[in-house]
């Protein structure tokens, strides 16, 4: 397969200002991705889009939905040669981002962005692998990277942005008075994500309606100790939602253009703001959403509990699918260390409400969180195992993921571990990919294969083999009850 065409949404043999390139979450030459989907990278999607909109000639190079591995990356772009190569940088890929920026032709210039650049933008400047890093762009950042496009010294006038200083060799950021609305584009004034960029976005599941990912908000408001979004970790971030006819706009614009009737919400305000639910459920019922259309949406335990019979009925008249919930323990206590504002008896109302409706749930789960003890976790499988029995003979399915804690620098329980002394951050960010699919075999485990990363230390009282033998026994229940009989 010739190299350009892993390359989305350019054409085939024009000069690129611009690839993106979405490190693999492992090095697929050394083995074969064993699972078929992953979410589009949304945020390198609007990138792209709004860089082509400019005038831009941008492609997307998905090195984890497609399977690639690194030197394969490598080849593929020094053979592009674009101007700029761009990355994602997340605490799973970084080291797999920096090898591939390595091992770039030297006259690529290369940006970077993502969860890891914000976090510890300093370390990232610092490291040798990104040699030519003309530009680490801080949260979101459309109009700044179609400014560096145009001319990479407009960096000095872009706030958010950070470069090594070539004489004092120290870091340097941007920005002039006036510039502070790049750090918050109107995402209502953004053009809708152009589907050419993904490699599995429209997708059709199994049997199901052909879907597409959305997102309806930036931002969050919750401050839970574990995640990346995390307000305390985003003071930069304005927290907005898009205005509910814009949302609709760009349903329509799907159905017309690939004949989407399925949406996944990934953000995580689509169902965690009342104000804004009243709101774009009044919209989506002026509109007979719920007669042409079925989405998913993310949502709080906390809001949803407050709610009233009404609100939910008319999520399920709108065509509201599922809500995927992030319950994560078990125990009350737990609860409370990790900021979630809930109860496992709150969390039980709030899945019997929605089941009931025929809305489905999709619960997460977190096992090994700092200072959990085994009865704790324990609690925890309890709690998944009552959450089925509670919804058994509903209309609505509920189904559970479950994953092993991972520290994030810039959380809150990031800078809780590094406070204990216990740890540095060296050790916090050795991620390595745990086989928990018995080298692709396990069925029940191939799906999730993508999350199976651990920085294999011990947070709590339990010990890292009985969080990972718990997850697996949960993780094939969860298989076996959605296998067909």
């Amino acid at each position: 397969m010739p190299s350009e065409q892993y390359i989305l949404g350019a054409l085939p043999g024009a000069p690129l200002d611009l690839l993106l390139v979405n490190a693999p979450l492992r090095d697929y030459d050394l083995r074969p991705r064993v699972n078929d989907f992953t979410l589009p990278v949304l945020g390198m999607g609007y990138l792209a889009t709004y860089a082509a909109a400019q005038g831009f000639t941008v492609g997307v190079l998905d090195g984890e939905s497609l399977g690639l591995g690194i030197d394969q990356i490598q080849r593929i772009v020094n053979e592009a040669s674009p101007r700029w190569s761009g990355f994602n940088l997340l605490a799973p890929t970084y080291e797999l981002s920096a090898r591939i920026a390595a091992g770039l032709d030297p006259a690529i210039q290369i940006m970077v962005g993502g969860h890891q650049a914000k976090a510890m933008p300093q370390v990232v400047i610092d490291d040798h692998r990104f040699g030519r890093l003309e530009a680490l762009v801080l949260g979101e950042g459309e109009s700044r990277v179609a400014e560096l496009l145009q001319d990479h010294r407009n960096r000095a006038h872009l706030p958010g942005v950070m470069w090594r200083d070539p004489i004092l060799q120290t870091p340097v950021t941007g920005g002039v008075p006036g510039s502070a609305w790049h750090l918050a584009p109107d995402i209502n004034a953004l053009p809708f994500v152009d589907r050419r960029y993904f490699a599995a976005d429209p997708y059709r599941p199994n049997g199901a309606p052909l879907e597409a990912a959305m997102v309806g908000a930036r931002g969050c408001p919750y401050d839970c100790s574990f995640c990346g979004a995390a307000v305390s970790a985003n003071p930069d971030v304005t927290i907005r939602t898009r205005e509910p006819s814009n949302i609709i706009a760009e349903m329509d614009d799907l159905y017309a253009r690939y004949g989407v009737t399925a949406f996944r919400f990934v953000d995580d305000l689509f169902l965690g703001y009342e104000r804004f639910i009243r709101r774009c459920m009044s919209a989506f019922t002026d509109a007979m959403v719920g007669s042409r259309y079925v989405w998913d949406a993310t949502g709080r335990i906390n809001i949803l509990a407050r709610a009233d019979d009404t609100l939910l009925e008319t999520l399920a008249a709108n065509g509201c699918r599922e809500v995927a919930l992030g319950i994560e323990s078990g125990s009350e206590r737990v609860l409370g260390h990790i900021g979630k504002r809930i109860n496992p008896e709150l969390t039980r109302q709030v899945v019997r409400r929605l089941t009931r409706l025929g809305i489905g749930v999709k619960g997460y789960f977190i096992l090994g969180l700092p200072t959990e003890t085994r009865a704790e976790l324990d609690a925890t499988v309890r709690h998944v195992n009552e959450l089925w029995d509670l919804t058994d003979n509903a209309p609505g399915a509920f189904r559970a993921s479950v994953f092993e804690f991972r520290p994030y620098p810039g959380t809150p329980e990031w800078n809780r571990l590094l406070a204990t002394g216990r740890y540095d951050p060296a050790q916090l960010l050795d991620y390595t990919a745990v086989d928990l699919t018995d080298d692709g075999l396990d069925e029940a485990m191939r799906g999730r294969d993508e999350f199976n990363f651990s920085v294999n230390l011990q947070f709590g009282e339990v010990e890292v083999p009985y969080v990972r033998r718990k997850l697996v026994e949960l993780a094939r229940a969860q298989h076996d009850r959605l296998a067909p009989p």
